[in-house]
C-alpha cells in the first residue's frame, strides 16, 4: 500500500506517519511512549505491546486496567498466531444461584459479573512465547508512571470525571470504597491536567513483573483477590484463579477483495466483522460518501450482528459452528435480504455441518495486534484494596436464558466485545488494525477495512472518515462530519436516523501498515488522546 498524495478528504490535524525501525500506536501518547522505549532499548514488537498494554493499566484506567481481558493477533516468523486471554465464570456462580438469590436479570457493577482477568496472564504469555526482554524491564515505564504520576490527558479527563459522576451516584456499598479511594483520592475526579499517582499500582505492577503473573493467579495477589471477594459477598475464588490459562487459538478470516481479513475465533465478536464483510464482499461500491454505500454497510452489519448476538459464545456451547456462519453460501443467502429498504434484523438458520486497542511493529518483520479492557470504562467498581487492581464485568455479557447459547456456566467464557484485528494479502502481512468501543468494535472494523481496500484511503484518513453505527431494530447513529444528504436519505429508506452528539461512541482506532519496501505507515484515532510514537 502506497500513498502518493498530501491530499486528504477528511479534516484532521494529523498525517499519516511513516518509520522503519518501529513503531507502535494507541490512544495515549504515554503509553505509546513507552512502548517506543522498549523498542529503542532492543526488545521486539512483543515486547512493545506489552509495555505498551501495562502502561495503558495505568495511564488509562478509564477504559482498561489490570482485572481485565486481553486478546492479541502476532505476527512472527511468517505466521499469525492468536491469543485468547479471556477468563471464565466463577465456579461458584450460576443460573440458579443467582435465581435463588433473587437476581433476574445480571447487574453492570459488583461482583456478579467478575470474571477472572485475563490480562496479566496474556502479558506473561506473550513475553515467554515471543519476547526479548524481560518481563522486569518491559513492564518498567509503567511501574514508573503508576509509582510518579503523570498528568491526565483531556479526553482521559473527560471520561474520569464522567465515570466519577456515574459511579457516585450508582455504587453505594462498602465493597465500592477502594474504587473511590484509588481514583478519586481528593473526593473528586482529577482533573485535566492534574498529576494522578497510584503506588498501589506500581507495586502490583512489580510483583506481576517478577513472578511472570504468578503472583496474581497463584501468589499474594490471588490471595488478595479471593480475601476481598469472600469479604464482601464475592464469587471469586484463588481456586478460580490458579485454574486459568490463556489459549493460543488459530485466527480465522475472510477474503475480501483479495485481502485476508483476520479475527479471534468465538467467544469474541470478530465473527460479526467477518461476516458482514463477506455479505459485503457480493456488492460493488463506486464511493464511500454515498447512500449506497451507507445503506448496504449497515444492513450487512445488522444480519451479522442478529447472527452473532443469537450465536456467537463460549465456543464449547455454540450451536452454529463458525465455518458455517463464514460460508460464501450463507452469506449469499443473507445478502439476499438487503434490498432498498431498512430490513429489522433476525437471526438466520446457517446450515449445520470505554476497552484499549494498540498495535506495534518493529524493524525485523513482528508486528501486534493487541486489545484489552475492563468493559463500560473502570469496569465493575470493585477495586482490591491495597493492589489498584480494578476488577472488570465482563460477565454482563451473559443471560440468564438458560435455553441461549450465551447463557451463564460456571467456569465458561462469555460473549466478548474486544476484537484486535489483522489485514494480510498473498499470505504476506499488511498489518494489524482495530477500534475498540464495546459493540462498535466490529462495525468500526468492517468501515475502516472498507476504507482501506474499496476506498483506498491512506490510514490516518481511514480513522479520520466519518462513522455510523447501527444501535438496534433500525435504528442508527451517524457521527455529525457524515455528508447530511446521506442521512436525510437514509431516513427515507426507513433507518431510524439519529444525530450523534460528540464522538465518544463511534470507537478510537489505530492501524500500522508495512509497505512492500518495508517501511511502517501508521495512523492513530482523532476521537481521542492517540500517538503514533516511530522510530
Amino acid at each position: 500500500m502506497n500513498y502518493d498524495s498530501l491530499s486528504h478528504p477528511y479534516p484532521s490535524r494529523r498525517m499519516p506517519v511513516y518509520a522503519k525501525n518501529g513503531m507502535v500506536a494507541t490512544s495515549q501518547p504515554l503509553a505509546a511512549q513507552a512502548g517506543l522505549q522498549i523498542l529503542r532499548q532492543g526488545g521486539n514488537a512483543i515486547d512493545a505491546a506489552i509495555a505498551t498494554a501495562a502502561a495503558l493499566t495505568v495511564v488509562e484506567p478509564t477504559s482498561n486496567g489490570i482485572g481485565g481481558d486481553a486478546f492479541a493477533l502476532v505476527w512472527t516468523q511468517g505466521k499469525l498466531h492468536g491469543l485468547n486471554s479471556s477468563g471464565p465464570a466463577p465456579q461458584s456462580i450460576s443460573i440458579d444461584a443467582l435465581q435463588k438469590a433473587g437476581v433476574s436479570e445480571i447487574p453492570k457493577y459488583g461482583w456478579i459479573p467478575v470474571t477472572v482477568p485475563g490480562a496479566p496472564a496474556a502479558w506473561a504469555e506473550l513475553s515467554a512465547k515471543f519476547g526479548r526482554l524481560p518481563l522486569t524491564e518491559v513492564l518498567r515505564p509503567a511501574i514508573e508512571y503508576a509509582e510518579h504520576g503523570y498528568p491526565l490527558t483531556p479526553v482521559l479527563g473527560y471520561f474520569w470525571k464522567r465515570a466519577f459522576e456515574v459511579y457516585s451516584e450508582t455504587l453505594k456499598g462498602e465493597e465500592f470504597k477502594a474504587w473511590f479511594d484509588t481514583f478519586a483520592p481528593q473526593g473528586r475526579a482529577p482533573r485535566i491536567g492534574e498529576v494522578w499517582r497510584s503506588p498501589d499500582h506500581a507495586r502490583t505492577l512489580q510483583l506481576i513483573a517478577e513472578t511472570k503473573a504468578e503472583a496474581f493467579y497463584r501468589g499474594e495477589l490471588a490471595e488478595r483477590i479471593d480475601h476481598f471477594s469472600r469479604q464482601s459477598g464475592g464469587y471469586l475464588r484463588k481456586e478460580d484463579l490458579a485454574a486459568f490459562q490463556p489459549e493460543w487459538v488459530d485466527p480465522i478470516c475472510v477474503n475480501y477483495r483479495g485481502y485476508d481479513v483476520w479475527e479471534i475465533p468465538p467467544n469474541g465478536h470478530g465473527l460479526v466483522a467477518l461476516m458482514a464483510l463477506n455479505i459485503l464482499k457480493g456488492f460493488e461500491f463506486s464511493a464511500r460518501d454515498t447512500v449506497d454505500t451507507y445503506h448496504k454497510q449497515i444492513e450487512a452489519i445488522k444480519l451479522a450482528f442478529a447472527d452473532g448476538k443469537k450465536y456467537i459464545a463460549d465456543p464449547r456451547s455454540m450451536s452454529a459452528r463458525v465455518e458455517d456462519l463464514l460460508s460464501d453460501a450463507y452469506a449469499a443467502e443473507r445478502r439476499r435480504l438487503i434490498g432498498r429498504t431498512a430490513l429489522q434484523p433476525e437471526p438466520g438458520q446457517p446450515p449445520r455441518g470505554g476497552t484499549v486497542y494498540l498495535c506495534t511493529a518493529d524493524g525485523e518483520g513482528n508486528m501486534v495486534s493487541y486489545i484489552q479492557s475492563n468493559y463500560m470504562g473502570f469496569g465493575s467498581g470493585l477495586v482490591v484494596p491495597g493492589t489498584g487492581i480494578a476488577l472488570h464485568n465482563r460477565g454482563h455479557n451473559f443471560t440468564l436464558d438458560p435455553a441461549h447459547d450465551n447463557r451463564l456456566e460456571p467456569g465458561k467464557k462469555p460473549y466478548h466485545t474486544i476484537i484486535p484485528g489483522f489485514l494480510t494479502k498473498d499470505g504476506q502481512p499488511v498489518g494489524p488494525f482495530g477500534v475498540m468501543g464495546g459493540f462498535m468494535q466490529p462495525q468500526g472494523h468492517v468501515q475502516v477495512v472498507m476504507n482501506t481496500v474499496d476506498f483506498h484511503l491512506n490510514p490516518q484518513a481511514a480513522l479520520d472518515a466519518p462513522r455510523w453505527q447501527w444501535m438496534q431494530g433500525k435504528t442508527v447513529e451517524i457521527e455529525h462530519s457524515a455528508p447530511a444528504h446521506v442521512a436525510e436519505a437514509l431516513a427515507r429508506m426507513g433507518h431510524d436516523v439519529k444525530w450523534a452528539v460528540g464522538s465518544g461512541g463511534f470507537g478510537r482506532g489505530q492501524i500500522i501498515w508495512r509497505q512492500a519496501n518495508g517501511v511502517l505507515v501508521g495512523g492513530t484515532e482523532p476521537r481521542t488522546d492517540g500517538q503514533v510514537a516511530a522510530w
